[in-house]
């Protein structure tokens, strides 16, 4: 299959790679002139578009995809199908994805769950929104670069079910480390407390997979001094997407609300940015309880 791949940062970069791997035809493109090995590399992301059966991008926000957009659909070959794997707004995804239908392409939105570590090994975790038929030609290419795929429905449903996701994950995380740092002060032993929550009501995967605390579970980015697996400013990211989506559908949400707001103050007035999300532990340990 001949596949133009148009965004080759820590993400896009070693999706392409698998899809090489798998003895596609790649041609990739990236503002910075990213090269994956094996592929070819277009001058544009209307090169990388131009004859190809599948046009998968993974960039940084809407803007940006509604301008590629705008580039790669007058690229692009009729019957041809766009798949998105970025996380953006739900309104951005709708939008591009008709833009390409009236166009006489087919569109997904696929955004993934697993990081970069998934990205490399091929497990990432797909959300996919698109009509049957778009589903049905994305999917052997989703097996190739994850473990699962999931059709949650129309265009957009994708990026409603990876924001859903986000704002679960989001809020968990706050949950746990603040018990974290509570047990603590309580003179509760850390493993004693993981030992009980890992296997009781408490149970997440906040605890349980990616626990916050170091030596703690199994390995995570907090054995690695909260060397990001998934940046905090991108968990920010996400849950501004979850408060944005509320807004517009009069959702009332207040975890996702108040995890946001923790997690702004963590990363543009703390020491958040640059560090993983799961570092909200020392930052609660560090602090005492307010008054106010």
């Amino acid at each position: 299959m001949k596949i133009g791949f148009i965004g080759l940062g820590n993400m896009g970069a070693p999706m392409a790679a698998n899809l090489v791997r798998a003895g596609h035809a790649v041609s990739g493109f990236d503002v910075a002139a990213t090269v994956v090995d094996g592929a070819k590399q277009a001058q544009s992301a209307a090169e990388a578009a131009r004859g190809m059966d599948v046009v998968i991008t993974m960039l940084p926000n809407g803007e940006i995809l509604r301008s590629v957009y705008a580039e790669i659909i007058p690229a692009s070959t009729a019957g041809a199908v766009l798949i998105d794997c970025s996380t953006v707004d739900v309104q951005s995804a709708r939008d591009v994805a008709q833009d390409a239908v009236n166009a006489g392409l087919l569109a997904v939105d696929a955004p993934v769950s697993g990081g970069i570590g998934g990205a490399a090994a091929g497990t990432l975790t797909f959300m996919a929104g698109g009509s049957d038929a778009g589903f049905a030609m994305a999917a052997p290419l989703f097996e190739i670069m994850g473990q699962k795929a999931v059709h949650c429905g129309e265009s957009g449903a994708g990026q409603a079910a990876k924001i859903c996701n986000n704002m679960i994950l989001g809020a968990t995380m706050v949950a746990t480390c603040e018990a974290f740092a509570l047990a603590d002060k309580l003179n509760l032993d850390r493993q004693k407390m993981f030992d009980v929550v890992s296997t009781s009501s408490g149970y997440s995967w906040s605890m349980n997979a990616y626990c916050p605390a170091p030596g703690i579970g199994p390995k995570s980015p907090a054995d690695n001094g909260y060397k990001p697996g998934f940046a905090a400013e991108l968990m920010l990211k996400d849950l501004r997407l979850s408060q944005q989506a509320a807004a517009a559908v009069d959702a009332d949400t207040p975890m996702g609300a108040l995890a946001l707001a923790l997690y702004r103050s963590f990363v543009e007035e703390e020491d958040g940015r640059g560090k993983d999300f799961s570092a909200m532990l020392p930052r609660f340990e560090a602090r005492v309880r307010s008054l106010d």
